[in-house]
Parts: C-alpha cells; structure tokens; sequence
C-alpha cells in the first residue's frame, strides 16, 4: 500500500488543472482556448491577468509539494507520490488526459522532496534563462541536470523518480525542441509560443 496510495492520492491532486479553474472563475473563459492552449501559468500569462498566472505557477508547484509532504507524513514512499502529481498534471484524468507540461510542478516536487535538489533545479532554470531567455529551454536543461545531481547527493530513488519526471518533460516539450533547433522558438516576453508549465 506504501506505493498505491501514493499513486493514487499523487496523481488525484495532481490532475487538479488550476489554471483552468482560476480563468473560469475569473470570467475568462476557457484558457484552453488562449495562446497554445496550455493550462499552466505561462499561458495564463497571455490572459494579461499576472496575478493569476503566478496564482497558477504557486499552486502548480504547490500540489506537487503537497503530495511529496503527505506521503512523507504518512509514510509513504514520497518520490511515488511526487512523480503521481506530475503525471496527473500532465495528463489529467478530468481533461481528457491532455493536461500541462509539468516544469511548475516538477519543481515543487523537487523542493518538497530534496530541498537542495529543489533548489538547484530552481537557480538551473534562472541561470539558463538570464543567460539564453529561452523558458524552454531552462526547463529543459534544469530537469536534465537534476536527477544527476540527486543521485550525486546519495538520493537514488528521488533520483530515479526525477529522471522518469524528465523523460516526460522532454516528451512534452517536442514542438519546443523542434522550434529551438529551428531558431524559431520565442523567447522570454514574447507575446506568442509554446507554454512550459
């Protein structure tokens, strides 16, 4: 039950789609609708509504937290639980399975899961941004670096779990590879291009 459960409850919190929940209430419609279609905090951006678009990066990154603090207080296996609500953000169940791509959530799970791993997954990111201005590709880059550096840190099985998060993250960032070897893919500020989150 110490790996069910906290697939279960990982994935369930997960699948919550925040970004879809916070423009409807917010009388924008269907953020599906808007920019690439992404329901995470990037796209919400493109709403014009900043406060919602950080309300939708905190909560993101937040279940992922969450589901991680849970099974440790339960004592389940928290990679499991972490690694569920990543999933369940990138395919939730409520959506048809087509959810967002993960990196808000990726980071908070990190962070709840191996503060320092967290930590340097978050300055990977900023460091790659401020440096190339791609959000794509500081996602990428930082969730390739990180399940090296938890294993270097003696954390194997966060480890694994971080490369199985990566993997995804990559697979859900093919149109954004393909637009960064083009030389076509947006940088930070741009009005229009593909979501992160």
């Amino acid at each position: 039950m110490s790996y069910v459960l906290p697939l279960v409850l990982g994935y369930l919190l997960g699948s919550v789609p925040f970004g879809l929940v916070l423009t409807k209430a917010a009388g924008l419609g269907d953020i599906r609708q808007v920019g690439s279609g992404n329901i995470g905090a990037t796209n919400v951006l493109r709403t014009g509504r900043k406060d919602l678009a950080l309300a939708t990066l905190l909560l993101d990154g937040g279940k992922g937290a969450i589901a991680v603090v849970a099974a440790y207080a339960l004592g389940w296996r928290p990679e499991i639980a972490g690694a569920a609500a990543f999933l369940g953000h990138c395919f939730p169940v409520w959506l048809g399975f087509r959810g967002g791509k993960g990196v808000a959530t990726y980071l908070g799970t990190l962070l709840a899961l191996w503060f320092p791993a967290g930590v340097f997954a978050c300055a990977t990111w900023l460091g790659v941004a401020f440096v190339s201005r791609y959000s794509s590709l500081s996602a990428l880059v930082a969730a390739a670096a990180s399940p090296v550096a938890l294993f270097a840190m003696g954390k194997p099985a966060f480890a694994a779990a971080a490369a199985f998060m990566t993997v995804l993250i990559f697979l859900r960032h093919r149109a954004n590879i393909a637009r960064l070897l083009e030389g076509a893919e947006p940088k930070i500020g741009a009005a229009k291009g593909g979501s992160t989150t």
